[in-house]
């Protein structure tokens, strides 16, 4: 099969208008809070506060909610070069069994995102019960924060993100290899794994930042759009590894010389 190429056709134009309706009402949805009963720092940085998060099945299930709105919000938009490709591959069909594989590869895309999304939602869970979440539900630990930024900058270094990164930024061989033989979904489903490979650190700091903080929303969706599409995507990846690094060096050594400081004042007196 045929490398795809990016040309806007029918198919195109409305996979881009379908791709921005999800993102809009993902953003919607976060934005309005969706009365989910979790504080949500807004982009000015107020912060209001529904019903009390005792934590439950259902409001478990409304949590998994929020987070599938989050990976729609964050990924779908970093993911819209790839959509567009894949449009390309039924060409000859202007109907609606090529949207419909189109579909079907944002779906298997979406599945493994979905699966991040209830791994977060039992971890933000347990956080919670173990009193390690502050009120915009970050992690009140801040020897874990400094630990997260530590290992999501090393990552940015790592053999693994490189590779991953490289096929999210230019996956035409591998649409063109998969599409007829796992079918769209299965197509997605793999893609999404790629995908996950290159950015599950980064959604990894979302605990770091709050859950519900919307501008660290935005800043994490920036820098995957930035890495997978712009020019030099994987230098400016690997520059901001580094600030994160530095970030969580900062974060853990700055605590460990408060607590020596404060224990030598404690000898002291």
């Amino acid at each position: 099969m045929d490398r795809p190429t990016l040309k806007l056709g029918c198919n195109g134009a409305l996979t881009i208008t379908g791709l921005v309706v999800v993102v809009v009402l993902a953003w919607v949805y976060l934005l309005a809070g969706a009365h989910i009963g979790v504080p949500m720092i807004g982009l000015g940085g107020d912060q209001s506060t529904a019903i009390s998060s005792q934590w439950s099945l259902g409001y478990a299930a409304t949590v998994v909610i929020m987070w599938a709105a989050m990976m729609v919000a964050v990924m779908v938009p970093s993911a819209t070069k790839v959509v567009l490709l894949a449009a390309t591959l039924d060409g000859q069909e202007r109907s609606l069994f090529a949207l419909r594989s189109i579909a079907e590869f944002v779906a298997g895309y979406l599945v493994v995102w979905l699966g991040f999304g209830l791994v977060a939602t039992a971890l933000q869970w347990a956080l919670d019960e173990a009193g390690l979440l502050s009120a915009p539900l970050a992690t009140s630990d801040h020897i874990l924060a400094g630990s997260l930024l530590l290992y999501a900058g090393v990552y940015q270094w790592t053999p693994l993100k490189q590779a991953c990164l490289t096929h999210c930024r230019a996956p035409q061989d591998f649409l063109a290899r998969h599409w007829r033989q796992d079918g769209p979904f299965g197509t997605g489903l793999r893609h999404g794994l790629f995908c996950f490979g290159c950015c599950w650190m980064l959604m990894g700091l979302l605990f770091v930042g709050g859950i519900m903080n919307l501008m660290c929303i935005a800043a994490i969706a920036v820098v995957i759009v930035v890495e997978k599409t712009l020019p030099h995507g994987i230098w400016t990846g690997r520059v901001i590894g580094t600030t994160l690094v530095a970030a969580g060096t900062v974060a853990v050594a700055s605590l460990d010389a408060w607590r020596l400081f404060l224990v030598e004042i404690a000898q002291l007196i």
